[in-house]
């Protein structure tokens, strides 16, 4: 399996909570054999601010954020950005974790593949459809 995947926020909290369909968690569990996770700082943001009222939930978050590659914010993610949020209606998180996809030539993993509609070079899976 030689495709690099980004995961957007939705798979992450999806994984994490155990909420995907047997066939999608087969997929991922198949794709953290051999690689680990690679989020957009934005994600981890995102998961950081997930609130849970069970400290088991909040540690399950941060382990995962340990065990996973985080892209910071670099000068090329910031200019593709740019470009998308021109040439697109999205929102500011979306555009970056598209742009840091875009930029590393990674496929992202989503199921709000609507969020990023037509965004020219990016390749998307929606792991609800394995």
């Amino acid at each position: 399996m030689g495709m690099n995947y980004l995961w957007d926020t939705n798979t992450a909290i999806y994984y994490l909570q155990q909420h995907f369909p047997p066939s999608s968690e087969k997929f991922i569990d198949e794709l953290l054999i051999n690689k680990q996770p690679i989020i957009s700082v934005i994600t981890e943001i995102e998961l950081l601010c997930w609130k849970s009222s069970k400290e088991e939930d909040l540690k399950v978050l941060r382990d995962f954020i340990n065990v996973a590659l985080v892209i910071e914010l670099d000068q090329d993610i910031k200019f593709k950005t740019a470009d998308i949020r021109k040439a697109h209606r999205i929102k500011l998180p979306d555009a970056i974790i598209a742009a840091t996809a875009n930029v590393y030539q990674l496929t992202l993993l989503t199921r709000n593949v609507s969020d990023f509609d037509g965004i020219s070079g990016l390749e998307i899976m929606n792991p609800w459809e394995k």
